[in-house]
């Protein structure tokens, strides 16, 4: 290597070679050009990093802003066929591919960050989109603070995938984007943020295999390897270095499904019992409370002589006047003695819980041939925007462009177990109301606290002709596998279904055009999942995922020399 003046840089080289070779080129006159400040040093740290670095963005019509973010948008939102009303559970595996293949070609962090916000965006925005009725304008607003959980999302992807990743960073992708797709999943499962809607997981509540893995690490786990499929696909897709590795870690992620289904625990048939769910259907305008309690009234009447061992009402299916009036007791005594069996109504009204407290509780209440039996159970997890005030006294009257109650419903404090009587062989109940039915966390407790049917009661009538009712009604699948235990699912309008103890549907729905009674022979089932055992581990797993890559990264950055002045 040839010295000029003896000056050598910081890292070794020739402070006045300018070419690659060692060699210099020179003008007309022999002599030579001088250098740009930094090109050799630039040009050797450009090619010792160029592994790890994102892909440059390609040169058509995605290197625009313009057309970069409308695909980011409908990248996000592709998932969303996978879930109900579509139903296209197959795709789950592969709807996240468009989006991670586009951040990855992202030029800079900020980029990759930025396609991550926009599909966040997207996916939000979709799988919600029946809420603009309700919230209107404020559903975009909603989803770009939600989307900007997918912000360090796109980062990491950027990181894992971009480049051209080797056969330990592929590993490292398949662990770890998954992990930090099951973190967006865990801070918007709050209650606050609108809860745990449209979990990737949940897309897979027809496939039997999927619901044996939820038995044994719940709907995470299920979201935890729908993402690593759509990684390794990413990967097969993307770089030909990294095919053999990504081939091999697919075939691992089926392998393990095939592994759970064939070996993971499975519930023990104890019998069956028999539930009627009543749907009364839309009733709408002038007195239509009233006419609410008395089609759900006639209906019940049809039960008389079929051996029901229980009949779950819908949510709100006793409004405020009629729950205030002593004559509603007696009617629903006289249908309990009428039919042989307890109701379980669910009462929208004023009343006093046993801590004192009175205002507006939805609460699920048992009633008996003698009148409400005194089991009770009060919502614990409300509606944002809908049935909690919280972001009415946030926002102050910009909400008022929405459907949210003129009251705010106060919250229960504690977790029910009801027992039937003798004649229903002494069965235990855990009821839930509405979309408590989306946390896992809340069906386990009861499961562990004794009930051996999970009873939801919801009413998604403002949503009818929306996507709605079918997401609703399917959440009842992957709560029964989730705990062996099986789970009814009563509404107002519809969709009403039942689901065994493996997530299976057990009888005919009914459909939101239906205005009817249904009977439902729920087999039982004893034994404990490993889900309802061990709970959220596979969280767990994701959040030690996510710290290992941190604590890496964190070594690399503090063992990295630092170059010295020019």
């Amino acid at each position: 290597m040839r010295m000029r003046g003896g000056r050598r840089l910081p890292d070794g080289t020739d402070a006045g070679d300018t070419s690659e070779g060692g060699s210099s080129g020179g003008d007309a006159s022999g002599g030579s050009s001088p250098p740009a400040p930094g090109t050799t040093t630039a040009r050797r740290s450009a090619s010792a990093s160029s592994s790890a670095a994102p892909a440059p963005l390609p040169a058509g019509p995605l290197a625009s802003p313009w057309v970069r973010g409308p695909a980011a948008l409908l990248a996000g939102a592709l998932p969303t066929l996978a879930f109900p009303a579509p139903g296209l559970g197959w795709f789950a595996h592969l709807a996240l591919v468009p989006w991670l293949l586009l951040i990855r070609t992202a030029r800079s962090p900020r980029r990759a960050a930025l396609d991550g916000w926009l599909g966040g965006i997207g996916f939000v925005v979709a799988v919600h989109h029946w809420l603009m009725p309700s919230l209107h304008v404020f559903i975009v607003l909603l989803a770009a603070l939600l989307g900007l959980l997918w912000a360090p999302w796109g980062l990491l992807v950027a990181r894992l995938l971009g480049g051209a990743p080797t056969a330990p960073r592929a590993v490292a992708a398949v662990l770890v984007v998954p992990s930090g797709w099951l973190m967006i999943e865990l801070v918007r499962s709050w209650e606050g943020l609108g809860g745990p809607w449209g979990l990737l997981g949940a897309s897979q509540w027809e496939w039997g295999p999927a619901l044996r893995v939820a038995s044994v690490g719940g709907v995470w786990l299920v979201s935890l390897l729908v993402v690593a499929v759509n990684t390794g696909v990413a990967l097969l897709i993307a770089d030909r270095a990294a095919r053999t590795a990504a081939a091999v870690l697919v075939v691992v992620c089926g392998l393990a499904v095939a592994a759970v289904a064939a070996w993971a625990p499975r519930p023990q048939s104890a019998g069956t019992v028999r539930i009627a769910v009543v749907q009364p259907g839309v009733v709408e305008g002038p007195g239509s409370v009233a006419r609410r309690l008395d089609r759900g009234e006639e209906l019940t009447r049809t039960l008389a002589g079929r051996g029901v061992d229980l009949v779950v009402w819908g949510e709100s299916s006793i409004g405020a006047g009629a729950w205030q009036r002593p004559e509603t007791a007696r009617r629903l005594a006289e249908l309990s003695r009428r039919v042989g069996a307890d109701l379980l109504v669910n009462v929208d009204a004023r009343q006093t819980d046993g801590s004192g407290r009175s205002g507006i509780f939805k609460s699920a209440v048992l009633v008996g041939p003698g009148g409400p039996t005194g089991d009770r159970y009060d919502k614990m997890r409300l509606v944002p925007f809908g049935e909690d005030g919280a972001a009415r006294r946030l926002l102050g009257g910009a909400t008022s462009v929405g459907k949210a109650a003129g009251e705010d419903r106060l919250r229960g404090d504690r977790r029910v177990v009801m027992t039937l009587p003798d004649g229903a062989r002494g069965l235990r109940i855990g009821p839930l109301v509405c979309f408590e039915t989306a946390f896992p966390d809340m069906s386990r407790r009861l499961v562990r606290d004794g009930a051996e049917v999970i009873v939801a009661q919801s009413a998604t009538s403002t949503f009818q002709d929306s996507w709605a009712p079918a997401q609703h009604a399917s959440l009842g699948a992957l709560r029964a596998a989730e705990n062996g235990r099986p789970m009814v699912h009563a509404t107002l309008t519809g969709i009403s279904a039942a689901y065994g103890p493996r997530g299976e549907r057990v009888g005919r729905p009914l459909g939101t055009d239906a205005s009817a009674a249904e009977v439902f022979d729920l087999p039982l089932a004893r034994g404990e999942t490993l889900y309802g055992r061990f709970g959220d581990w596979a969280v767990y797993g994701a959040l030690a995922a996510i710290a290992v890559l941190c604590a890496v990264e964190g070594v690399r950055a503090f063992r990295k020399p630092v170059p010295g002045p020019l």
